[in-house]
């Protein structure tokens, strides 16, 4: 069994993606736009160019991702994703640029269980707890 995170972004998927590949060197595997679907499509007007389905690959984690189809924006809530990195200089590099234009909610410092830890919600508002073991 293989459970992966599937994110909507609700219309700034785009967006999301190179900010992945920037500020984690995430690689895109796969992209799929809803005017390359087959048959009547089922989102609203100006979204045929949106994300129907795309795949990032972030280290040894593939992270699926979509613009959704069109429906209300909901803030994401209830998770946090968890990027556990091998040094300190990765975790300080990793945290600063998913904290851009982000809110941090607990600084990147050196706790009793780690090396350094922290808490943020990226732009897109994705909560993120960053660790270097």
């Amino acid at each position: 069994m293989h459970v992966q995170p599937y994110l909507f972004f609700h219309g700034q998927c785009d967006e999301a993606i190179a900010f992945y590949q920037q500020a984690l060197g995430a690689q895109l595997n796969a992209l799929m736009r809803y005017e390359e679907a087959p048959g009547p499509l089922q989102v609203p007007d100006g979204w045929c160019e949106k994300v129907m389905h795309a795949s990032l690959q972030i280290g040894q984690t593939e992270v699926l991702m979509s613009d959704g189809r069109g429906e209300h924006e909901a803030p994401f809530n209830g998770f946090s994703l968890h990027l556990a990195l091998h040094s300190v200089a990765a975790a300080e590099k990793a945290f600063a640029a998913l904290a851009e234009e982000g809110q941090v909610d607990m600084p990147l410092e050196k706790t009793f269980w780690a090396q350094r830890f922290g808490m943020l919600h990226d732009r897109f508002g994705v909560g993120w707890m960053i660790s270097a073991r």
